[in-house]
């Protein structure tokens, strides 16, 4: 296995893929299909330092995003946020893939609207596994997007130039969360045994004292025992629910302390301790947030 390698840079990104020089430090926007890797890069760990979003179908070689091998039969967008690893597997001579990417550093949205928002796009942490297939409509919808921003920054930039790219990458991913809803919505029955699974390890993370070896359950712990990306995990329950993953942890916490509340006299900080709270002040706080009362005047009034 070869060291991982570091893309802090579009300048950089453009020499690993031969793609030369780039006409934007911040931003670009390649062709896949005149990309190319070099058969020595197999097994290398990427991490790249930039937002990336690709179209893209690779009849041969395949990425690992994470842990995960994705299926690239069918051509998929997928976005990704800086700091999360891509693995090239399987390249040589006769790998090539076809569709685009677009590329673009924090710097370019920095101190912009966008940057307030970016992190509620959520689909920007999704596995590479979770990908988004799309319909020739919606492709061709993202591909006008996609034709605005590049005609913008290869043209002579002005005072102008910066709002109306980042602009258009935002309307860009607002039609990739549309499109993520109703991928939500056309998988309904995996997604219901998705929630079914959740629900059984949440259960069983309380049953079988979980808690008093590993602590408060989080979000990441029930998105590796289903293979998922917290992210996903969290969209997935609360298109299907009404709630995400966090608002279902809390509910069933509460719910379990209300039985220990009420078939004890045990002392709080005790029942704190075996959730998984190493200060009982943390437990009381979110049980009167989540229902009104301390966990000491919910106790009384049930009396």
């Amino acid at each position: 296995m070869k060291s991982i390698l570091h893309v802090n840079s579009i300048n950089e990104l453009h020499k690993l893929m031969h793609y030369g020089k780039p006409k934007h430090p911040l931003i670009s926007l390649m062709d896949l299909a005149k990309t190319q890797i070099d058969a020595s890069e197999n097994d290398t760990k990427i991490i790249t330092n930039f937002y990336s979003i690709t179209f893209k179908k690779i009849p041969n070689g395949t990425f690992l995003y994470g842990r995960k091998n994705c299926d690239y039969d069918e051509a998929s967008l997928l976005c990704i946020s800086p700091g999360q690893t891509i693995t090239i597997k399987g390249i040589d001579k006769n790998w090539h893939m076809d569709g685009w990417g677009l590329f673009f550093h924090q710097d370019l949205i920095r101190n912009t609207f966008l940057m307030n928002k970016i992190e509620e796009y959520s689909f920007l942490g999704y596995n590479e596994n979770e990908s988004l297939h799309l319909s020739e409509h919606e492709s061709d919808l993202l591909q006008k997007i996609i034709n605005v921003i590049e005609t913008e920054y290869q043209l002579n930039l002005d005072v102008y130039s910066r709002d109306i790219i980042v602009s258009n990458i935002e309307v860009l991913l607002n039609y990739c969360r549309r499109f993520y809803g109703r991928q939500f919505i056309t998988r309904t029955s995996s997604n219901y045994e998705t929630v079914g699974k959740f629900e059984n390890y949440l259960k069983q993370y309380f049953t079988l004292d979980i808690t008093k070896a590993d602590g408060l359950p989080t979000v990441s712990y029930f998105a590796d025992k289903l293979s998922l990306s917290a992210s996903y995990l969290s969209d997935l329950l609360k298109q299907e629910t009404g709630k995400s993953a966090k608002e279902h942890i809390h509910f069933k916490l509460i719910e379990v302390a209300k039985n220990r509340l009420l078939a004890s006299n045990e002392p709080v900080s005790h029942i704190a301790y075996d959730l998984g709270f190493e200060q009982s002040q943390n437990f009381s706080r979110l049980f009167k947030q989540k229902t009104g009362y301390t966990p000491k005047e919910f106790r009384n009034t049930s009396e």
